[in-house]
């Protein structure tokens, strides 16, 4: 078989799309495993946890 640029491009245009859906599908599961919740609710209050004060020079 020969690799020129066309069999390259078929090749990136099909797998390509598998891959960014298998890695966007992983990026779900990690975002909406249960164990993980209370890791981003600490995130999501850790940032205003810090500023409920006024500024002080």
């Amino acid at each position: 078989m020969d690799l020129d640029h066309n069999a390259v491009v078929a090749f990136s245009k099909s797998w390509g799309l598998f891959y960014l859906i298998a890695l966007a599908i992983g990026v779900l599961v990690y975002t909406f495993w249960p164990s993980n919740r209370k890791r981003f609710d600490k995130a999501k209050h850790s940032i205003l946890d810090r500023d409920d004060k006024p500024w002080q020079k």
